[in-house]
C-alpha cells in the first residue's frame, strides 16, 4: 500500500517524510543485540513494511555507508556503522558535500547556533588544532563536558 493511500479502515495514511523510514531502520538496528536480518528488522519497524521496502532501505544506507552487512547463508545481517552521534555527523557532512557554497552554509549553521554550542564547538576545533592533541586518529578523543 502507498502512503498516503487509503489504509484498512478506510482512514488516509500520512506520507512518511523524507529519511524517515530510514530513521526508523536505524533505530531499529540500534536496539538490536548485534546483528539483525531484514527479517528481524521488519518484524520490530512501525507499520506494515514489506520485506522488499526493508531490504530496499537497508541497501540504501548501506550505499551510504550508514550501515555494514555480513553474509549469512543466502542473506544479509546488518549493523549500524556508527553510533547515532556519527551518524547524524555523516548525514550533516553530506549535506554540506552538496552544496555550491560551503562557506555561506557553514556562515549559516554557526550563526544559528546557540551561545552553549557555539562554545563547544569552538572548543572541540581548538582541541582538534592543538599539535599535543590525543584525539590525532589514534583513538577515541574525550569530548565529556563539551
Amino acid at each position: 500500500m502507498l502512503p498516503g493511500s487509503l489504509g484498512p479502515a478506510g482512514r488516509r495514511l500520512r506520507r512518511r517524510g523524507q529519511g524517515e523510514l530510514e530513521s526508523q531502520v536505524l533505530a531499529v538496528l540500534h536496539s538490536a543485540n548485534g546483528p539483525a536480518t531484514a527479517g528481524w528488522v521488519q518484524e520490530h519497524l512501525e507499520g506494515d513494511l514489506a520485506y522488499t521496502t526493508v531490504i530496499t532501505i537497508l541497501s540504501r544506507l548501506y550505499a551510504k555507508s550508514a550501515v555494514t552487512r555480513s553474509r549469512e547463508g543466502r542473506s544479509y545481517t546488518w549493523t549500524p556503522a556508527s553510533d547515532e552521534a556519527g551518524l547524524a555527523a555523516l548525514r550533516m557532512r553530506r549535506v554540506l558535500e552538496g552544496e555550491r557554497d560551503r562557506y555561506a552554509v557553514l556562515a549559516r549553521f554557526i550563526s544559528a547556533l546557540s551561545p552553549g554550542d557555539e562554545d563547544r564547538l569552538r572548543a572541540l576545533l581548538a582541541r582538534a588544532d592543538a599539535p599535543d592533541d590525543p584525539g590525532d586518529g589514534h583513538g577515541p578523543r574525550d569530548t565529556e563536558g563539551l
